[in-house]
């Protein structure tokens, strides 16, 4: 059973991730302002919020897979409090850190109506901290974190996000500039009726 739960708990902490790689991508292509081919801004923002969930549900099934595994010897108090582990502290640490951001970037997001678009906005912007943080955790305290697939994984969310912060910065640069077309007011509303 022990030796389940640690696979498991490894794979619910990749794809989380993943997902919030996809998570960070879709949110910086949302706040870009620039449409995003194929998609509305609407569908983004909705793909983004589902994604944000369920990567939660992952991290959730990650530490607590983690916790039920005796090999991991991971406590409760390891879930809030950082570097306090007894297994590679520093690096399960930066996985407190990363979760602890994590909470505060979706309850920001939950109290959004109430915290003011400003406030949320600097609370929100703590995800441009928390998914380094979680890349280092994976590169450092996981089993595989030198092995060439997990390797290739960080690579590829590590590139994925940072072409979505060019595309971001640098976008508009490469864009077609022309003038926007007219569009003249129509002259029969008669029809209308």
């Amino acid at each position: 059973m022990s030796s389940s739960l640690w696979y498991a708990g490894r794979g619910f902490g990749v794809s989380a991730l993943c997902l919030f790689s996809l998570v960070m991508i879709l949110g910086i292509l949302t706040r870009a302002g620039r449409p995003v081919p194929g998609l509305t801004r609407f569908a983004v923002a909705a793909i983004h919020r589902t994604t944000s969930l369920t990567g939660l549900l992952f991290v959730s099934l990650h530490v607590l897979t983690l916790t039920l595994d005796p090999y991991a010897q991971l406590r409760l108090l390891d879930w809030v409090v950082p570097f306090v582990g007894n297994y590679r502290p520093v690096w399960q640490g930066l996985g407190t850190v990363a979760v602890d951001l994590t909470l505060v970037v979706i309850a920001s997001s939950l109290l959004r109506r109430h915290i003011g678009l400003r406030t949320w906005r600097v609370l929100h912007s703590a995800a441009y901290l928390c998914w380094p943080v979680a890349i280092l955790h994976a590169f450092g305290n996981g089993t595989d974190g030198h092995s060439e697939w997990l390797l290739i994984v960080l690579a590829v969310c590590v590139l994925s996000v940072g072409a979505a912060m060019g595309w971001r910065a640098f976008g508009s640069a490469f864009a077609a500039e022309g003038p926007s077309p007219a569009v003249a007011p129509p002259t029969d509303l008669a029809d209308l009726s």
